[in-house]
């Protein structure tokens, strides 16, 4: 008989004990000695006083399953419950992770001895803190996998007692899995005067309020994580390398006067839900945070449904299938919005902008460094040939075109083996790319779309750096001038190979967890743990997730000496040459100047200038320029000759 029967059985007792005696925080006032043996042999608890932190077993007796539909339902008579919402998440089998053991294991394999159990126990301090956190407060200096994978309290993964236990104190201020958690007997939660005596009878516990459990200060610890980094030569190096900090990014931006970690990870019902089971006389609470902790990796979610046997994961798979939906929808409807725009053709070359907006309250993408958001645009004519396609990849999902070391930012593409990837990339000593996280040592490239007000003035912006040329691209997280738009827009300048006629241009926004340029040193290796992980990962779909769709159909590519021609005879740009540096513009009748880009003889964009603008200035020096003017007849581009004579 399930323990959820049992306690639907119990109920008719437990509402005569609620009649009989007075609410107060006695635990005697709800249960007799006979019920509170029967309830204490269920629930195996309390937990002995020498376990600092209880399993998710023992809090899912009250905050699990309600059979009698009371507790743990929305105010359709939706299953909500906390634990079975949990159970399926990455959080949740952090611990059994097999891409995480994998990676683990990678990281010894390439490293000297001597580092071995200091890796191992800052992994676990993030993906087994209970475990872990119990071994160093009983006094171990390590607590390695070979510990974890003896240790029940450390395969919980990060469990209900990880994030509630946590003392307001510090909170928000350490990081790299220094966790500051309160010792004592107690968990937090987000109510007042809580409902004390089963959570101290059966568990052991004593509920307390805490309204810190709703700041994002207690994702910090985790989220922000600064390595050490090993030589290639096998010593230390004396520095530090930022291998992610997304609550730095939130830090960085907008949304820290906005909304916190948990009001996207742990979306509110502001309806009133019943929090525990088996008492008929509790109210609901409210606002009721759905512990659904979605992110964005559906393919490791994916692939634990499928191998949970394997991993000793017991999650159904109507837990993941939901955990799954949650989180495709925070990936495709929460994450990015966007914009394609046709500008025109002029002469050769036709004109699309792709704009990008980061919806997240962090960089997007954020977290592991593995992860990518990358474009893919593509041009055909009215009869299906391809004038056009960048970020082409194949049946591996491997881009084709990208480049052997890392492929740089662009502001502008203008050939097809130019592809668009926002990620961090991670170089060692000698400056190579790696995906050894201990070996990372610099910083090559960072041009991830940066979250809604983002400054590179913020006093938080030394771990939440834009590297490489996104620093330089005046579109890049700038709009009309102003820092902090969050977004990029991203040009194509493509050629029309001649033809005249219909075409269709798509743009297509992936998100990729694990693409396979990262992936391929660790499969190039062998441990049991990447063995296990490459058998797993083989039998898997690792399509990356399309996040975003934009089409323009039925556009007309003129020919060369068609309308464009007659439109960029009625704006002036002079004097040309310039001797100057000031440089005036006339529109014709009918013509509006709706913003202005100056490129050099590079194509690199320069500066760009808002909608009527009639005067600009060029650089001191001389040399080839060219002025794109997007007019609200199409686009023009005037060559522009600076000289000093």
């Amino acid at each position: 008989m399930s323990k959820q029967l049992i306690f639907g059985g119990l109920i008719g007792l437990v509402i005569l004990s609620a009649t009989l005696f007075p609410i107060d925080n006695d635990v005697k006032a709800f249960h007799s000695k006979a019920e509170r043996a029967l309830l204490r042999q269920i629930l195996q608890g309390p937990i002995d006083s020498t376990i600092i932190f209880p399993t998710a077993g023992n809090c899912s007796g009250c905050h699990g399953y309600d059979t009698n539909h009371y507790a743990m339902v929305d105010f359709f008579g939706n299953d909500v419950n906390v634990h079975d919402d949990w159970r399926s998440t990455m959080m949740a089998n952090a611990a059994k992770d097999p891409f995480w053991r994998a990676k683990v294991s990678h990281e010894i394999l390439v490293t000297p001895a001597e580092f071995h159990d200091a890796i191992e126990t800052k992994c676990t301090s993030c993906h087994a803190p209970n475990g872990h956190y119990t071994a160093k407060l009983r006094g171990h200096e390590y607590y390695t996998m070979e510990d974890l994978l003896a240790d029940s309290i450390g395969l919980d993964g990060v469990s209900c007692t990880t994030c509630h236990k946590i003392s307001a104190e510090q909170l928000g201020q350490t990081h790299s899995g220094n966790i500051n958690f309160d010792t004592n007997r107690v968990v937090y939660g987000p109510y007042f005067l809580p409902f004390a005596p089963p959570m101290a009878e059966f568990v052991g516990m004593e509920p307390l309020f805490g309204d810190h459990v709703t700041d994002a200060g207690l994702c910090a610890s985790c989220h922000t994580l600064l390595t050490e980094p090993i030589g290639t030569n096998g010593q230390l190096l004396g520095t530090t390398f930022v291998e992610q900090a997304t609550y730095h990014e939130w830090l960085n931006s907008d949304y820290e006067q906005e909304q916190s970690c948990q009001g996207c990870h742990l979306p509110r019902l502001e309806e009133p839900v019943v929090i525990s089971a088996n008492y008929l006389f509790l109210e609901g609470r409210s606002p009721f945070g759905l512990h659904e902790m979605a992110g964005a990796n559906t393919f490791m979610l994916q692939l634990m449904k499928e191998h949970r046997a394997e991993l000793g994961i017991d999650a159904s798979p109507e837990d993941f299938d939901a955990t799954i939906e949650a989180t495709y929808k925070m990936l495709q409807n929460k994450s990015l919005s966007s914009n394609l725009e046709w500008m025109g053709v002029q002469e050769d070359t036709a004109y699309f902008q792709l704009q990008l907006t980061n919806r997240a309250g962090h960089k997007l993408p954020s977290g592991y460094p593995s992860r990518r958001l990358f474009i893919e645009f593509i041009a055909t004519t009215e009869a299906g040939d391809t004038l056009f396609h960048s970020g082409r990849f194949n049946e591996n999902y491997e881009l084709t075109d990208e480049d052997a070391g890392v492929e740089p930012h662009y502001a502008v593409i203008n050939r097809p083996d130019q592809v668009q990837i926002y990620e961090m990339a991670a170089g060692d000593d000698t400056g190579g790319f790696t995906v050894v996280l201990e070996h990372a040592d610099r910083m090559l490239k960072d041009n991830r779309l940066p979250p809604r007000g983002f400054s590179t003035a913020d006093e938080v912006y030394d771990t939440t750096r834009i590297v490489g040329r996104a620093l330089t691209d005046d579109n890049f997280n700038y709009d009309n001038g102003e820092e902090g738009s969050g977004g990029d827009i991203l040009e194509f300048h493509i050629p029309t190979l001649g033809y005249e006629g219909r075409v269709q241009v798509t743009a297509r926004a992936y998100y990729h967890s694990l693409p396979p340029r990262w992936l391929a040193p660790i499969f190039a290796e062998s441990t049991p743990e990447i063995d296990t992980f490459r058998q797993m990962f083989n039998s898997m779909d690792n399509a990356p997730v399309l996040i975003a769709e934009l089409s323009l159909a039925d556009i007309e590519f003129p020919s060369v000496s068609s309308a464009s021609d007659v439109i960029a005879a009625q704006i002036k740009v002079f004097p040309n040459p310039v001797r100057s540096e000031r440089v005036e513009i006339r529109a014709g009748a009918g013509i509006a100047i709706q913003h202005l880009s100056l490129f050099d003889a590079k194509g690199r964009k320069i500066q760009s200038w808002g909608p009527g603008t009639q005067q600009i200035q060029l650089p001191v020096q001389p040399g080839l320029y060219f002025l794109h003017l997007h007019t609200s007849r199409g686009l023009i581009t005037k060559r522009l000759i600076k000289n000093t004579w």
